[in-house]
Parts: C-alpha cells; sequence; structure tokens
C-alpha cells in the first residue's frame, strides 16, 4: 500500500466537498465483481487512494497478481500491478473501513429460489462496516447494490441502532445506484450520469463533488434515499417491459406468417417508436432479477405490479417457448426426438463478456436435455466450469461436428466470425438458428444451412 504518512481518514465534514475535488480522501469498495472492480478502478483512475475488499479468494489472489478475475476482457488491461500506489486490495472489511473516508458496498442482490429479494449480503456488508466505523467518525457508507425503495433504511438502519450508532453523528448513509454498462466502453464507469440520494441534503450535495471526479456526465442529487433507490429498479423494470414486448411479438407474428423484424422495421419508421430485438430470452444479474424487487415491495404496500409481473412472466417462459420451435425444427427434418444434437454458440448472457449469470441459455438447455435432445457448447470468453452439469463444452469450434443444430445463443463476435461454410459442411443436420436475430439469413441459406431465426416463421 502506498499512502501518504500521518494521513487522517476522517469521513465527512464540511471540507468533505472541496477534498472530494481534490482527489485527497481515500475510498473503500465492498465487493469485487462486476460491478465493484470496474467502480474501483473508476475511482483510482479519477485519483483517490482505493480499498477494494472481497471475500472470494480466487478474487483476491487474482488482483494481487494483477490479473482480472472476471469475464468483462475490457478489464484485462486496466487491472494495477499489485505494487501501484493508491491500490490495497484486502479481505478485511475493518481494515478497509479504518483506512478509507468513503465506503461503497457494491455486493450482489439476488432472488431467492422462489424468486424473493435476498438482502443477506446487503445485511452482512453493512454490518461489517458499521462494527468497524466506531462512534464519532461520520465515515460515509454509500450503498451501489440494485435494491427497491426502502431497503438501505429498513436494512442498514437497524443495524446502526444495535451498534449504538446514530446516522448523521457516528456514520452518513447514501445511495447511488450504478448503471455501467459491462462490455461497453462507451458506457463505463467514467461515462454514466449518477444520481444520488441522502437523507441530509448538505451530505448529499458534497457527495455530487466525489462522483463529479468519477464521471464525464451528469451527477446529481435527487432528495431522499428512496428516490434513488427507485430509480435504479425502475430503470431495468422499463427494459424487461420493453423486451417483454417484442419476445412475445415473436410468438405472435410467427403465427400470421410475419416475420417479426419485418414489423419492427417497418414500425421503427415512425419518429417515436422505440426500436428492440427480441431473443431467446433475458440474463445478466439486473433485468432478469430487479422487477422482483419492485413486484415484492409493491405487495408489500398492497399495490397488484401487474405489468410488471406480466412482462418478467413472458421473459422467464421465452426459453422455454423457443424450445418448442426447436425442437419442431428438429421433427420437420427428421431428427429423432430423443437423438437429437445441438450445439449452442456461446452461453453468457451478453455477446463480448464471460458472464453467465441468470443467461437464458440454461434453461433453454434444461428445456431441451428433458426431451431427450443432447446438448453442447461453445464459448471462448468462458472455461468449462462455468458451465453447468450435462452439457458437453466445445473446446475446437473448428473440429466440432456431426450436429443436428447449430443455435447462436450469445452474439460474441467470435461466434458471429466463425467459418459458417466449414460448420455447415461439418454437420449431420446444417440447421441453423439465430437466437439473437444478428445473422443474414439469406446468406446463411446460400450456404445450405437450413436457417431460422427467433421470431420468423419457420421455413424447414
Amino acid at each position: 500500500m502506498k499512502q501518504e504518512l500521518g494521513r487522517k481518514f476522517m469521513g465527512w465534514d464540511a471540507g468533505f466537498a472541496s477534498r472530494a475535488d481534490s482527489g485527497d480522501l481515500s475510498v473503500g469498495i465492498i465487493g469485487l465483481g462486476y460491478v465493484g472492480l470496474p467502480t474501483a478502478i473508476g475511482f483510482r483512475d479519477a485519483g483517490f487512494n482505493v480499498w477494494g475488499v472481497d471475500l472470494s479468494d480466487r478474487i483476491i489472489n487474482a488482483l494481487h497478481e494483477g490479473r482480472n478475475p472476471l469475464g468483462d476482457p475490457d478489464l484485462d488491461d486496466m487491472i494495477p500491478a499489485p505494487d501501484s500506489d493508491r491500490w490495497t486490495i484486502t479481505r478485511s472489511t475493518a481494515e478497509a473501513t479504518a483506512a478509507c473516508d468513503v465506503l461503497i458496498v457494491t455486493v450482489p442482490t439476488p432472488v431467492s429460489d422462489d424468486l424473493k429479494p435476498d438482502l443477506t449480503y446487503v445485511e452482512s456488508a453493512g454490518r461489517a462496516v458499521f462494527e468497524a466505523a466506531g462512534k464519532g467518525n461520520r465515515k460515509v457508507v454509500i450503498l451501489e447494490s440494485t435494491v427497491y425503495p426502502g431497503v438501505t433504511a429498513s436494512t442498514w438502519l437497524p443495524i446502526l441502532d444495535e451498534l449504538g450508532l446514530t446516522e448523521g453523528v457516528d456514520v452518513e448513509v447514501a445511495y447511488c445506484p450504478e448503471r455501467f454498462n459491462p462490455g461497453d466502453p462507451n458506457h463505463g464507469v467514467r461515462q454514466v450520469a449518477r444520481v444520488i440520494g441522502c437523507s441530509d441534503p448538505v451530505v448529499g450535495e458534497s457527495l455530487v463533488h466525489l462522483y463529479r471526479r468519477l464521471t464525464v456526465e451528469d451527477v446529481r442529487y435527487v432528495g431522499k434515499v428512496e428516490v434513488a433507490e427507485a430509480t435504479k429498479v425502475i430503470e431495468n423494470v422499463q427494459r424487461d417491459i420493453n423486451i417483454a414486448l417484442v419476445n412475445e411479438l415473436a410468438q405472435i407474428f410467427p403465427e400470421l406468417d410475419l416475420d417479426v423484424e419485418d414489423v419492427l422495421s417497418a414500425a421503427a419508421t415512425k419518429w417515436n417508436f422505440h426500436r428492440y430485438t427480441p431473443g431467446i430470452g433475458v440474463g445478466g444479474h439486473c433485468i432478469p432479477v430487479d422487477p422482483y424487487y419492485m413486484m415484492q415491495r409493491a405487495q408489500e404496500v398492497g399495490v397488484p405490479a401487474e405489468l410488471i409481473t406480466a412482462a418478467r412472466a413472458v421473459n422467464r417462459m421465452m426459453p422455454r417457448h423457443v424450445s418448442g420451435v426447436l425442437r419442431e425444427l428438429l421433427y420437420r427434418a427428421g431428427v429423432p426426438a430423443d437423438g437429437g444434437r445441438v450445439l449452442f454458440l456461446g452461453w453468457s448472457y451478453k455477446a463480448g463478456v464471460g458472464d453467465a449469470r441468470e443467461t437464458p441459455a440454461d434453461p433453454l438447455a434444461a428445456s431441451l436435455i428433458e426431451t431427450g435432445i443432447s446438448v453442447s457448447t461453445w464459448d471462448p470468453y468462458l472455461s468449462a466450469e462455468d458451465i453447468p452439469d450435462g452439457i458437453d463444452v466445445i473446446e475446437d469450434i473448428d473440429a466440432a461436428s456431426d450436429f443436428d443444430m447449430v443455435v447462436l445463443a450469445t452474439a460474441h463476435p467470435e461466434c458471429m466470425d466463425l467459418d459458417w461454410q466449414g460448420l455447415c459442411a461439418r454437420m449431420r443436420t446444417p440447421i441453423l438458428y439465430d437466437g439473437r436475430r444478428v445473422l443474414d439469413l439469406d446468406a446463411m441459406q446460400a450456404m445450405g444451412w437450413k436457417a431460422n431465426a427467433v421470431g420468423s416463421p419457420n421455413k424447414y
């Protein structure tokens, strides 16, 4: 660790904004996953002294060796060397809390098996920070994990009471949702607008100075914590609803002998039509998860979240719908129902990123396997341990052969640019299904593929 000798880590005071402007703050990031690690790197690049905390030995060991522990290749060349100035990686939340003015919590907020919000990570991370914060230090603790309105107060304030700490005296609590887009260099940590919620407007406005040094886009204080919490969750709810619409249309229009992409392209000629593209399902840790947080909160206050619930149901069932389409295509081609071999190109939920969280490839494959179809996958961004049991992992796509169907599940550049002609020649049955609507179906058909796509009438 390289830091100024004798540096006093104060937390919040009247000079906080000016110290933020000059970078004279130490910032701790609690949780170094897909959100926390880019956030830590961003604050260091902005000139702050950064402490990163994680409980995963794999992540800590990789960072201590200067390696990228995540599946986002954009980070490969951004990991600071272990002996870099203003960069300390530790497993100890207490150590980081003692050394930092600001603690930013970026832990997972998943849903349980019964689709209820799981706030255990938020609770345990907050408790660890508050226990180490002590009295009178006014450490600034900011939650960035996605939650529904009221979580920060209902989860963290009781812990403060239990520990005999007072907000505004011993600690300052705020919420600033992350918004960056992994794998998208134009919308990284340092290029997205931020909103900050805090019960104390003076503290909230001072935190604007902290985040203005981090990002080149707009940063604003939006009032109480619940406004900022709600902002984040409805951003992803809106996307889930929009995607659900085109996914439902992708089920309807082929039955009318219409290609959904033809219809969407025509509709997009109107100035106020917002174009979305259907797919095999919705993945990642945000869109398939966050609506359940809003649905839970709506239920608690007695308001039915009917539109949000319906959209989530459409997207959640899309892999099963696609499974039925794929089985119909195999049947038409004369492939035995219990003997088909299907190859997924890509497994991660998003192109160019090795992140398999909530990937729709998983339920789609499971639905095929339960009918007797075998599934293999090739994903250049994932290792074999990232793929579920029961899925055969292909190491060399140029040697893949004797499959009855290829499904483009993830539009990785490597999947798009492979030798499609050669793969077609090695197929047992050359059925192609574009699950992302990114391929030129006419060109694929000219190569010999029986080319189909999500939302298109089945031609073969």
